[in-house]
């Protein structure tokens, strides 16, 4: 439990409603942040995770935003700008997968879905934030963790080839804009977790899909929302101050 919050730390989490993003903001909560828990459709699960975080002691909104979406993106920041003040951390979580499919039977809109929260809410997100954050606009710097994934690096061959393709390009959207940055006071960083232990897998018509795939997985198991938390706290803290550009994999070995 935090005995204090700490007023110039404030976090916008996207996808805060449930899974690492849920996880992520609890962590950070009782680090002394004052969190804003993004969603796109669940209210009541967004706002139960804010209580949950109040309960800490510290500062919690919830803020209803299709990321994808660039008004929806801009309206997101201008409310945590009013409501908690200018932010210090970014954790890009926000992301969606569809049912199990072959490329070859993906359609245009399929794809054009999947990249539009995943790839382009990322990007509109980082931008937002980087206007705040960056020392040449006269901000304080900050940190920003993108989550990717695992997918990037495999391909998920015979399930979700668009989603490991936007992960790909959140791998590069995190290198490139590192560099943009370094001298700005801003450290991107990035996670790629592997089977996480999630409500995301039922989304794609498989909630046991870790269950069946633990045997292949090096660990011999899932991996916990709670591990990848730490894994992001680490990169947006002080710890991590000399890393920027670089990628955190925590897929139990794969």
């Amino acid at each position: 439990m935090i005995g204090r919050v700490n007023s110039e730390l404030v976090a916008i989490i996207t996808g805060g409603s449930r899974g690492i993003g849920a996880a992520t903001a609890k962590l950070l909560a009782n680090k002394g942040y004052q969190i804003c828990v993004n969603y796109r459709s669940d209210e009541v699960a967004a706002n139960a995770v804010v209580n949950e975080l109040t309960s800490y002691g510290t500062t919690a909104i919830a803020v209803q935003a299709d990321i994808g979406k660039e008004e929806h993106a801009i309206r997101l920041f201008e409310v945590v700008d009013q409501e908690l003040g200018p932010i210090t951390a970014l954790v890009n979580n926000a992301g969606i997968l569809l049912p199990q499919m072959r490329v070859e039977d993906m359609t245009a809109s399929r794809i054009k879905q999947i990249f539009e929260t995943n790839v382009t809410g990322a990007f509109l997100c980082c931008r937002e934030a980087v206007k705040r954050m960056s020392t040449r606009h006269g901000g304080r710097g900050g940190s920003i963790v993108n989550v990717s994934s695992a997918a990037s690096r495999l391909g998920a061959a015979g399930e979700y080839v668009d989603y490991a393709a936007s992960k790909g390009a959140i791998d590069t959207l995190t290198r490139g804009l590192a560099l943009e940055v370094a001298a700005e006071g801003i450290r991107v960083n990035g996670v790629r977790p592997g089977f996480i232990h999630t409500q995301m897998h039922a989304d794609g018509g498989e909630p046991d899909r870790v269950a069946r795939v633990a045997d292949s997985i090096p660990l011999k198991r899932g991996g916990m929302p709670d591990e990848i938390a730490n894994a992001i706290y680490w990169l947006l803290s002080d710890a991590a101050s000399y890393s920027t550009g670089s990628f955190i994999d925590l897929a139990g070995g794969r």
